[in-house]
Order: structure tokens, then C-alpha cells, then sequence
């Protein structure tokens, strides 16, 4: 009866095992066959604005768009979920009780008096000590779970700023691709004009080899701009989780809020509040405040009690206990009290650091966007004055009354205007798309009402 009962308490122990199943890797690289079959949870998106929005890549991709794509198939961010997983179940396994341990042995005399039988002896033990520190360690590892899915929210806020930052560039990168292709044509007629002028004699070889070095500096700058396209678009792909030649379609432009700077001000006081990395500093900080607290706990004698069945080789049972308790006169865990004390310390120091950082960022960034606005209204105003004296000097140089040079001069003194405008939308642009991030959520804005 003893051995049937035996056979069903290990039988039960069995039913709670998990089976193995195989997982074989994957030799070859996989990606998503079409844009169009790719779905998006908006459900699980980690920002308001991304959640709102309706996820339809058959007409092209609009920046949000292209953001919610980067947090649903990014390939880093499927690792660091993964990767968060393996500290949930790390948490999950410090919230389990520890087992009781049994131990059994058996002797068997080899000599001696008749009637002598063979000896056994029966224990069962527990740790008492990992009772009184189960709750430290499961709230330093509940803690813990908590830090890495903030450091996971926070990551996917990157992607989603990387996702932004790339559609921008490639924006302004399009842009000035068109002023510049424009520009060629009109060089290219031109030049094709002063040939024909050169071989009839009517214009000198110093003004066609004007227009052909101008042409070849515009070629020059058309090639290294589309080279630059070409490694945007290879980033975001990859940042998408798509294939290398797979061609995502971009439409529509960002659409910001203009800055208040009184509510960026207001988002600063309560940054710590708002950002997921911060967040994060703050449960690993309270895990270490747990690990300390543990450490403290551990410095009490290690106790241990059990409770024997034995039989010794002439047939005498009896029943006992066993007490195990460690001495604290050496040890007494003191080295891992300070450890745990230090750390404590340096990660106090460096969340204080942390957000004394990101207040200073965000600062940096508004004082360079009032720079930069200012900047940008004199280039504006420039570039218009000089459209308007390219449009006159269209016509005179068509009426003969300038030399190529003079115009090729001043054509090209537009097209630097034009590209240096483009640029400082795009850096302001990119700034903006920085303040997204740093500030932990959307931009706050003007009320249109005030």
C-alpha cells in the first residue's frame, strides 16, 4: 500500500512538467512578402497618437504610419520583448515558494548478530531563511520585471523617433532632389544653347565652359544626394523589418504642433513622471532598495530544521528533529551588505544625473529652435528676393543683355538659398521630432482658442 501510494505522489509530481518541444532556427533570411499583408495592432501601440491612428499601407505610408509599422516589426524590438519575457519568468520563479528537501539512506550490516536487520533513516528538511527573505526577493524581482518593461516602452519610443526622424529625412531629402533636378534642366538647355552659340562663333569658350562646370558641380551634388536617399531608405527598411529591396512608399507630410514653450517648461517639472526610461531608473531603484533590504535580512543565522525517521541495524525505530544554524561571527554577510549599500548609492546618483540630462536636452533643443526659426525667416526672405532676381535675369540673359557668367552666378546663388532653406526645415523638423522623445509624449501646443 506504502509503495502504490508512493507511485501516485510521484505520478502527480510528474503532471505538473512541462514537455520539451523542439524550436529549429531559421538558415535563411525571412521577410514580409508584400507591405499590403502586414497587419498592426493599433491596440498595442505605446502612444495616444499611434493607438488613434488607422493603419492602411495599400495607399502609402504617412509618418504615422511608418512609426506604427516600426514598432510592430522591428526586429530589435521583437529580441527586447523576448528578452523582457525572460525577466517576467525570472520574477515568476522568485514568487515561488522553495521545496522541502527529503533525504533517505540505508545500511545494510554485512556482519554481526543474528537477527540483525538493515538500517534506514528518513528526513525531511526546509530552509527556513529563504522564508524570511521571499519577500525582498520577490519584490526586487517584480521591480525588476517592471524596469525592463519601462526600458522596453522606452525603446519602442526610440523606434518610434527613428521611424519619425528617417520620414523627414527622406522628406527634405526628396525636396531638395526636385529643386536640384530643375535646376539641371535648366543647366542642361542652357548649355546645349551655348554650344550651338560656340560652334557659330557667337559666344566665347570661357562662357560655355562656365555653364559645363556648373553643370558637372549640379551632377556632382545630384549623385551624392541620391546616394544619401538610397542608404535612408536602406535604414528604414531596416528599421521596419522589411527586405533590402522591398520599396515603401511615403505620402503626406509631418504635421506638428508650433511649441509652447510655457507647457515644454511645465513637461520638464514632471519628466520624471512622463519618460519611460526614467521610470525604469526609478523601479530599479527600488528593486536595489529590495536586494539591500535582502542583504540586511541575510545577516541572521541560516536556520534549517527537519524532522528524522530511523532504524538502526537491531530493529530500533525512533523519531527526531534536526536543527542547523549558522554561526555569524566572521561573515555575518557584510560584504554583500556593503555591495548592496554601494549600488544603491551609484544608482541614486545616477538617475539624479539622468534627469538633470534630459532637462538640459530639452533646453538645448528650444534655445537652438529659436536660432533656427530666425535663421530660417532671413534665408526665406532671401531666397525670395533672389527668385525674383533669377526671373529678371532670366529675361535679360534671354535678351543678351548679361553674360552667362552673371547668370549662371546668380542662378546658382538661388539654388544654395533654396537648398540651405530645405535643410533648416528639415533640422528644425528633426529637433521637433527629438522634443517628442525627451519630453515623454506629445508636443505641447498653442490654443488656437487663447
Amino acid at each position: 500500500m506504502k509503495t502504490y501510494f508512493s507511485f501516485l505522489l510521484f505520478v502527480a509530481s510528474l503532471a505538473g512538467c512541462t514537455a520539451y518541444h523542439p524550436l529549429p532556427l531559421q538558415t535563411r533570411p525571412r521577410f514580409p512578402a508584400e507591405m499590403p499583408h502586414l497587419v498592426v495592432q493599433s491596440a498595442h501601440m505605446p502612444l495616444p497618437e499611434l493607438a488613434s491612428h488607422r493603419f492602411d499601407p495599400s495607399d502609402g505610408l504617412d509618418m504615422t504610419e511608418v512609426a506604427m509599422l516600426a514598432v510592430a516589426n522591428n526586429p530589435q524590438l521583437k529580441v527586447a520583448r523576448d528578452e523582457a519575457g525572460i525577466t517576467h519568468a525570472q520574477a515568476f520563479a522568485a514568487g515561488l515558494l522553495p521545496d522541502p528537501q527529503l533525504s533517505l539512506t540505508r545500511d545494510f550490516p554485512t556482519n554481526g548478530a543474528a537477527g540483525n536487520t538493515s538500517a534506514f533513516n528518513l528526513g525531511v528538511s526546509y530552509d527556513v531563511n529563504a522564508l524570511l527573505t521571499r519577500s525582498a526577493v520577490k519584490n526586487a524581482a517584480r521591480a525588476t520585471a517592471l524596469q525592463t518593461d519601462l526600458n522596453l516602452l522606452w525603446q519602442e519610443w526610440q523606434v518610434v523617433s527613428q521611424a519619425r526622424l528617417l520620414f523627414a529625412r527622406n522628406l527634405g531629402q526628396q525636396q531638395l532632389l526636385a529643386v536640384l533636378q530643375k535646376e539641371r534642366a535648366l543647366l542642361f538647355s542652357r548649355y546645349q544653347r551655348t554650344r550651338q552659340a560656340l560652334a557659330q562663333g557667337n559666344l566665347t569658350l570661357d562662357a560655355a565652359n562656365a555653364d559645363l562646370a556648373a553643370l558637372q558641380t549640379l551632377d556632382t551634388a545630384i549623385n551624392d544626394l541620391s546616394r544619401q536617399i538610397g542608404a535612408n531608405r536602406h535604414d528604414l527598411n531596416a528599421l521596419l523589418g522589411l527586405a533590402p529591396d522591398m520599396r515603401v512608399r511615403l505620402v503626406g507630410e509631418p504635421q506638428l504642433p508650433p511649441l509652447d514653450e510655457a507647457g515644454l517648461k511645465s513637461a520638464i517639472e514632471r519628466i520624471g513622471a512622463r519618460r519611460p526610461d526614467l521610470l525604469a531608473l526609478q523601479a530599479g531603484y527600488e528593486s536595489q532598495e529590495q536586494r539591500f533590504r535582502q542583504a540586511v535580512l541575510a545577516q541572521f543565522p541560516a536556520l534549517n530544521i527537519g524532522l528524522t525517521r530511523a532504524r538502526d541495524t537491531s530493529g530500533l525505530y525512533t523519531h527526531g528533529f534536526g536543527i542547523t544554524l549558522s554561526l555569524p561571527i566572521f561573515n555575518r554577510n557584510q560584504g554583500n551588505v556593503a555591495i548592496e549599500q554601494a549600488t544603491r548609492q551609484c544608482l541614486h546618483d545616477e538617475y539624479q544625473m539622468r534627469i538633470n540630462s534630459a532637462a538640459a536636452d530639452i533646453a538645448r533643443i528650444l534655445e537652438d529652435q529659436k536660432l533656427l526659426e530666425g535663421q530660417l525667416q532671413n534665408v526665406e526672405s532671401g531666397e525670395e528676393t533672389l527668385a525674383r532676381a533669377a526671373a529678371n535675369a532670366q529675361a535679360a540673359f534671354d535678351a543678351g543683355n548679361i553674360d552667362s557668367l552673371a547668370y549662371t552666378n546668380l542662378r546658382t546663388a538661388w539654388l544654395a538659398k533654396q537648398a540651405e532653406a530645405i535643410t533648416l526645415r528639415q533640422t528644425i523638423l528633426e529637433q521637433r521630432v527629438a522634443l517628442l522623445t525627451l519630453i515623454g509624449g506629445e508636443l505641447p501646443a498653442h490654443d488656437d482658442k487663447d
